[in-house]
């Protein structure tokens, strides 16, 4: 997708072969600033501290991580240090483990002498492996979007998001926008309500961002406006992305997304779920075992921003003895599911569609 009108990607190898770029997605939307992660160090923190989030963007960046590890050190002992240091950084995406797994699996049946350039390789296919899936998401998903702009006569449809499953949370084109992006490409007309998505604001400093550099209609709104638009009929249907989704269909996504799809099944609002096949985690049978990551306190507490001056400034926003509480996700019973948009196509929320799939991928 497009930075100031020039082709963009999350993440990319430095071409002095110094290690990978990515882009600090902290400073966005005030600062663009693309920083070197140089070794296995650098890219744990990239994750934990969200430089990089969205699990698609999280996966890949570990396959890198791993990479990095290599040109350190490519005995077996430190292959299984560096895995254990990437997989420790955030307990919800499932793409993380997926990355890690098909890295160790890879790299553990080779000489240790080849997997310094090895590693790189597969990191690098892995990277594009994404941007083709996600390109096919969107495909699928544009069919979605045709057909609400049927049922609204041809006029432009109304979609609503919650966080950023756009193509800052991959390596290009996103989950939920990908179908925005290739129907805005195939000239249907819309309109994308962008949640702010609190505590840390990923529909207002990156969606809102992504969709205008894009160019691409769109209007920010608080979180808690989402149901009253719905009611007043202005929504045509929900897209979000997932972190982790159960065999059953339940899907994980960033907090607030749970109340999106019980106001969208009150209105009658087609609900749908984009993201990868890799998010499936088919081990759990159910929603409620998917571990949800508790986050600092202080992402509620406090809250960043620019200033008048342009100075990016964080700011208390509660009384400094007030305790708070940031459960960073919550889970979406199938049963409020339309459909799971996949790069395989669109399936049904429930445990015999996905079995189907798992078999069949």
């Amino acid at each position: 997708m497009l930075i100031q009108g020039k082709p963009s990607t999350t993440i990319w190898p430095d071409p002095d072969g110094e290690g990978v770029f990515i882009l600090d997605q902290t400073r966005l939307p005030h600062v663009v600033a693309p920083v070197l992660l140089r070794d296995l160090g650098d890219a744990a923190k990239a994750i934990k501290d969200m430089w990089v989030r969205g699990a698609p963007l999280i996966g890949v960046t570990a396959a890198y991580g791993v990479a990095l590890a290599m040109r350190q050190e490519a005995a077996d002992a430190f292959l299984h240090r560096a895995v254990e240091v990437l997989r420790a950084t955030r307990p919800t995406a499932v793409n993380l483990n997926w990355a890690l797994a098909r890295m160790l699996a890879f790299l553990g049946q080779m000489p240790e002498e080849l997997r310094r350039d090895a590693a790189l390789v597969m990191a690098k296919k892995m990277a594009a492996d994404d941007i083709a899936c996600n390109e096919a998401i969107g495909e699928h998903g544009l069919a979605l979007i045709r057909a609400a702009r049927e049922k609204r006569g041809g006029a432009p449809v109304r979609i609503l998001t919650h966080c950023n499953a756009g193509w800052l949370a991959t390596v290009d084109w996103g989950t939920a926008t990908a179908p925005i992006y290739k129907a805005q490409a195939a000239g249907v007309d819309l309109h994308v309500f962008v949640d702010e998505t609190r505590p840390r604001n990923q529909g207002a400093s990156l969606t809102a961002f992504e969709l205008g550099q894009q160019n691409v209609p769109h209007t920010l709104i608080v979180d808690n406006a989402g149901g009253h638009l719905m009611q007043q009929g202005e929504v045509d249907l929900v897209i979000v992305g997932a972190d982790r989704i159960a065999a059953n269909g339940d899907a994980c996504n960033k907090i607030g997304t749970y109340l999106k799809a019980l106001a969208a099944k009150d209105c009658g609002v087609p609900f749908y779920v984009a993201a990868p096949v890799s998010t499936f985690d088919f081990s759990l049978t159910e929603g409620r075992l998917i571990p949800i990551e508790e986050r600092a306190q202080e992402e509620v507490t406090y809250i960043s921003g620019a200033a008048a001056n342009g100075e990016v400034v964080t700011v208390l926003l509660a009384p400094k003895t007030t305790p708070a509480r940031n459960p960073g996700f919550d889970v979406t019973p199938a049963r409020l599911v339309s459909g799971i948009v996949t790069e395989k196509g669109v399936f049904a929320a429930d445990k015999e569609a996905l079995a189907a799939l798992n078999s069949a991928k």
